[in-house]
């Protein structure tokens, strides 16, 4: 039953989203998709796809949907919309799919190659090969490291291209003429100022608690990063991007974003020179397990500190870009008679 209603509301939301114009409502309507989803790989107990889908279909993906709406406008341009081709063309790539996976096997089958090859080697092995109580987080971080790899270095172009599409030489920063994002919520609200100081070494705090518990239970350097991003983009929305880029310093940033892609790649290559495979830990350390234990924690430090900085990065270069838009404008209206 909860299933149901679960799946029902998904639809029932997607179905709005579509139908949506104000695109602020559909930012809003794809965050509660996003916890609609997270509460659906609970009751599925995938908790650790459940933490990242609440921290970034429904976090960090709807700050920085808010941050483009101010950019290209709250309202739908539908001058030159022609929606039957698009229906058309998605109604083909749906019944392809659909037809891709009548040979697959029924959902939850025992007779699945996934329950009678795979889960059984990660379920009664991972213990004694890798040592750590998590599954998730052995598969991921040791069995799967290449293909985390490959994700981590995915994120970290993304980063990249967002800096090489929106970034600029910066001006000096001028009161006048510069009008931060959310001027009016981090000047005048001094409420909930305190109240975010107050929150902000505890979101801090139990960024730090995902990281290094990920062994144990949910979490990672892919939760982590993104929690300990949103407290600085939290910080950022109330007291300015002036005073964030004090704080934060972005060459900092961006040189840490390369850094823990490089750090992963280095683990892999000592394994490598060890006389392993690549990503190979046993050969990190005289004792297996203890070499297990020190390359998941080297590349989930690394995932951490990538995400962390690139989500910063997208941000502060998605407002800057606003910024300056704003700076021109105003410097438009007064040269104009």
């Amino acid at each position: 039953m909860i299933d149901i209603v679960l799946l029902t509301l998904l639809l029932a939301v997607a179905i709005a989203i579509i139908r949506m114009k104000d695109l602020f409502a559909v930012v809003m309507l794809s965050g509660i998709y996003g916890l609609l989803s997270a509460s659906f790989f609970v009751a599925m107990d995938a908790v650790d796809v459940a933490f990242t889908e609440a921290a970034v279909g429904a976090g960090i993906s709807t700050l920085l949907m808010l941050v483009v709406i101010t950019m290209t406008g709250r309202s739908e341009n539908t001058t030159r919309h022609k929606p039957f081709p698009a229906l058309l063309l998605v109604v083909i790539t749906g019944c392809l799919l659909i037809y891709g996976t009548l040979d697959m096997p029924y959902f939850g089958s025992a007779d699945a190659p996934v329950h009678s090859h795979v889960a059984p080697r990660y379920i009664n092995d991972s213990m004694q090969e890798i040592g750590i109580p998590n599954i998730v987080t052995s598969i991921l971080a040791s069995y799967r490291a290449f293909d985390t790899f490959g994700e981590l270095v995915v994120i970290f172009t993304a980063g990249i291209g967002v800096l090489a599409l929106l970034s600029s030489v910066r001006r000096p920063d001028n009161g006048d003429k510069i009008v931060c994002i959310n001027y009016s919520m981090h000047e005048q609200h001094l409420v909930v100022r305190i109240v975010t100081k107050m929150l902000l070494p505890f979101i801090l705090l139990f960024a730090l608690y995902v990281q290094f518990h990920g062994d144990f239970g949910p979490g990672g350097g892919f939760q982590a990063g993104v929690i300990f991003a949103a407290a600085i983009i939290l910080y950022a929305m109330l007291f300015g991007l002036s005073t964030a880029r004090i704080v934060i310093n972005q060459p900092f940033i961006q040189l840490i974003s390369a850094t823990g892609v490089l750090l992963y790649g280095c683990v892999g290559l000592v394994s490598l020179l060890n006389g392993g495979n690549f990503f190979d830990y046993n050969f990190l350390s005289n004792d297996a397990i203890t070499g297990q234990h020190l390359g998941i924690f080297l590349i989930e430090w690394a995932v951490g500190c990538t995400v962390a900085s690139v989500i910063i990065i997208i941000f502060f270069n998605f407002a800057d870009y606003r910024e300056r838009q704003q700076s021109n404008e105003n410097e438009h209206n007064q040269e104009s008679p």
